[in-house]
């Protein structure tokens, strides 16, 4: 399993790369491998204020539904679009061109609180 060193985690499984004061998210290497083929993204609106631990979108697999939250409070500022037509890009290359959106965070010092590689991997495998 992927887990990169330089990106924050949740426990619910998503990742946060921070970039020029925005925060790119998407879900792990491990989420998608538990979810499965992945066919269907269903992404936040463009402007969308979220506050840390609401609904940010569904990834539907070919085994279930399962939702996304913002890990931290924010607004929507990008989508990834691209995941309308090949949402497989979430199996194929979740940390890259799988990412689901970027974030303009509430407070920038929040994605401190989430989770480092080493933590992530501690709750993945024990």
């Amino acid at each position: 399993m992927d887990v990169p060193e330089e990106l924050r985690y949740t426990n619910d499984h998503e990742w946060v790369r921070t970039e020029d004061g925005r925060l790119r998210i998407g879900i792990t290497d491990y989420a998608q491998d538990a979810l499965g083929d992945v066919v269907f993204v269903d992404l936040p609106a463009v402007g969308s204020q979220l506050a840390a631990g609401a609904l940010l979108g569904e990834v539907e697999s070919t085994k279930s539904v399962s939702e996304v939250y913002a890990p931290v409070a924010g607004v929507v500022v990008a989508v990834n679009a691209a995941l309308g037509d090949a949402p497989e890009r979430l199996n194929n290359d979740p940390y890259g061109e799988g990412w689901l959106c970027e974030m303009l965070p509430s407070d920038q010092g929040s994605v401190s609180g989430l989770l480092d590689a080493a933590a992530y991997r501690a709750l993945t495998e024990g």
